[in-house]
């Protein structure tokens, strides 16, 4: 039976250049090379022009960029100028070198999008994708103008590490997100959503076959992911912040987004939650996610437009 992962995909680029989105390999620097989708038309200095925002989506561990916000671009592309990265070892991105920390990646999507021409940004990351943002928006502050953060936090502690595994299970992020069967597909994505319909396993199968490439090097990136309590301090963020849960998220619950809006600020943090949604909100109520995303993005760059005309 032919892979239908290897199938879909070529289909999903189609359906992206329908929307106006293209594939671009980026050089970080030799020897390392990420894998973006990009607007086909380059950026331009226009004020108060919706379709000249930057918005850049950063994927989680369980799907490159275009798999995981395929729903979020289609509805996007045609408004905004929307980059999607593949973080290094997803997606055909690679690097030679030998770091494999949040800051790293970060470093690496900062400069590739500095390399097309992007200066300043609306970012939305997902669980590993939000923490690589926060690396961002802490080491770039004149290109992250703001943030939406969807089932994340500033960085994974060994407590809430710990906290997160007991709640899911598991000894071990590698044994959760890097299974090696069928049956550890099902409960990665049993455990990430609030209701999993029905699926065939040769669909887990198949996934299993095409999304679990470079294992040695993405085991390095969970154990480079987790530090010790100690070693965090909180940052202060000057960018806005926006909080788009799954309100039934047990991987990181509302007790640890609740913290996580307390350390951001009241007055700078927003929290919404959508319900009957898990880990993994953006792909299973895709269409609520985008109705608040959509939202959200309008009151950021009509404040943007305003803070423009004020100077």
């Amino acid at each position: 039976m032919v892979n239908i992962f290897a199938v879909y995909k070529p289909l999903l680029c189609w359906v992206m250049k329908l929307v106006g989105m293209r594939p671009q390999r980026v050089e970080i620097e030799p020897g390392t090379i990420m894998n973006f989708w990009v607007p086909n038309e380059t950026p331009k200095k226009s004020k108060n022009s919706n379709n000249n925002k930057a918005v850049v989506f950063i994927h989680g561990f369980a799907a490159d960029g275009i798999i995981t916000w395929q729903s979020q671009v289609l509805a996007l592309a045609r408004k905004y100028k929307v980059y999607v990265p593949d973080l290094v070892f997803f997606g055909g991105s690679i690097t030679d070198r030998s770091e494999r920390s949040p800051e790293f990646q970060a470093e690496c999507v900062a400069k590739g999008l500095k390399n097309l021409g992007v200066e300043r940004c609306t970012l939305v990351g997902l669980s590993y994708g939000g923490m690589v943002g926060f690396k961002m928006a802490e080491m770039y502050p004149d290109l992250v103008e703001s943030m939406v953060l969807t089932c994340s936090v500033m960085a994974l502690t060994k407590s809430i590490s710990d906290a997160a595994l007991e709640r899911i299970g598991f000894k071990s992020w590698s044994d959760y997100l890097l299974p090696d069967s069928v049956q550890g597909v099902k409960v990665l994505f049993d455990i990430a959503t609030f209701k999993l319909p029905r699926i065939p396993n040769f669909i887990y199968k198949h996934y299993l076959e095409v999304m679990f490439d470079n294992r040695k090097e993405r085991e390095e990136l969970l154990e480079a992911l987790v530090i010790d309590d100690n070693d965090f301090t909180i940052p202060s963020h000057p960018q806005r912040v926006h909080l788009l849960w799954g309100e039934n998220d047990i991987i990181f619950n509302m007790e640890v987004v609740n913290d996580l809006k307390r350390q951001l600020g009241d007055h700078r943090a927003t929290l919404q939650y959508i319900e009957k949604a898990g880990h993994l909100v953006e792909a299973e109520r895709p269409c609520v996610y985008n109705k608040h995303l959509k939202e959200i993005l309008t009151t950021l760059l009509e404040d943007g437009d305003q803070t423009q005309r004020s100077l």
